[in-house]
């Protein structure tokens, strides 16, 4: 294997002048290798789902960017600002920026746009998405440890709330995830997979798939896995509650929970054999998926697309990709060192030395955006806030 990385590795590296050079940074593969590790791509759902290494920009040893990556949801103009200022490799955005095919890619589109300053700054995306969504420990286990109470959130208040204008109605307020959380003592309580994935699947991944059923030992009131969901998710000015007409929000006593990031209905509307659990817990549920829910008597709690997801990123993900990639990087800089000797003797010596700086950098540092946030806030009536 070390020989077979020390020959593609020279292939890469030893034809490379400047400018121009055909390859992303070392940092950059190191990262997307890390990333691979913990999300593996053939967990995602590629029936329609886009992930990966979506954008890869050209390494230039002359104007080496910084061994760090931003971490967001959505990768919006604001973000890419953040990453250009910042001058990092790498935006890890768990939603693909690029999701359907493209027959040009030009300015006038904005998103289009961010991805060509990215690519002239050398910053390259990966997007994990649905891989994120499927692994043991990931996003959607994640949720159920919201709901069953295994994990504190330790700053629970962090909304931004900026002041108004308008004399009836604040600004929209938009959720900030608490900036960490500790493990709890959960209710008991026994989860499982709805939508297992295909095999064969990893070693270590045996229980991976879409979406996560939480069966309650013992019913739990609706209200109070309502304000368990509210503080691990920094306690939003408001979301939506869907309840069946015939209850009252403390009469409702919920066994089972199905929960899913994002827009959930095709996973959770058929969880069980008997149709939907007793909560549906997700992102975004249609209008009329909302309806047949709490017409078989299911209650929602629906706290807008990416506010299911956001909390994860800055309370799991950060963690696990930062200690990925200081042992992934460690070893491939380690490595890349000692060829820079082979790379010099066939030539490449401006790239040999642009190399060395960046196998001797041993930064590595993993961030969460200042600036993405789900598009939707909630704006307030005076007097009622």
């Amino acid at each position: 294997m070390r020989c077979l990385f020390r020959t593609g590795f020279l292939r890469q590296y030893s034809t490379m002048s400047l400018p121009g050079p055909a390859t992303s940074s070392p940092f950059t593969r190191a990262v997307v290798s890390s990333m691979r590790k913990i999300y593996p791509e053939s967990l995602a759902d590629k029936s329609w789902d886009n992930t990966g290494l979506l954008l890869e920009a050209p390494f230039n040893p002359a104007r080496r960017q910084k061994n760090s990556v931003l971490l967001t949801v959505d990768l919006t103009k604001a973000v890419a600002d953040e990453a250009i200022k910042r001058r990092d490799s790498v935006i890890v955005a768990y939603h693909p920026i690029i999701f359907r095919g493209l027959k040009s890619i030009t300015l006038s589109d904005p998103q289009q746009q961010s991805l060509l300053r990215l690519a002239q700054e050398g910053i390259s995306v990966y997007c994990p998405h649905t891989a994120v969504d499927a692994v043991p420990g990931g996003m959607a286990d994640w949720l159920c440890d919201l709901v069953t109470g295994a994990i504190s959130p330790e700053n629970s208040t962090a909304v931004t709330n900026l002041s108004s204008s308008s004399s009836n109605y604040s600004q929209p307020t938009y959720v900030q995830p608490p900036s960490s959380i500790t493990a709890s003592s959960a209710t008991p309580h026994t989860r499982s997979t709805i939508h297992p994935s295909a095999g064969p699947v990893p070693e270590g991944f045996e229980s991976a798939g879409m979406g996560r059923l939480v069966t309650f030992a013992k019913p739990q009131p609706l209200s109070s896995i309502i304000d368990l969901i509210a503080r691990g998710t920094g306690n939003p000015a408001g979301f939506s509650v869907a309840i069946p007409q015939s209850a009252s929000l403390d009469s409702i006593q919920i066994r089972t929970v199905g929960v899913c990031p994002g827009s959930g209905a095709g996973v959770l509307m058929k969880a069980t054999s008997s149709g939907p659990p007793d909560l549906l817990f997700t992102g975004e549920l249609s209008h009329h998926d909302a309806l047949a829910a709490i017409e078989r008597g299911s209650a929602v709690v629906a706290l807008f697309h990416s506010n299911t997801e956001r909390g994860y990123i800055r309370g799991v993900m950060r963690k696990k990709l930062e200690e990925a990639l200081r042992e992934e990087w460690a070893t491939s800089s380690k490595e890349g060192i000692s060829t820079l000797e082979e790379i010099t003797k066939q030539g490449a010596t401006g790239a040999a030395d642009g190399l060395e700086a960046a196998w001797k950098d041993q930064e590595v540092r993993v961030d969460v955006s200042e600036n993405d946030r789900d598009p939707y806030g909630i704006v307030i009536r005076r007097g009622l806030a």
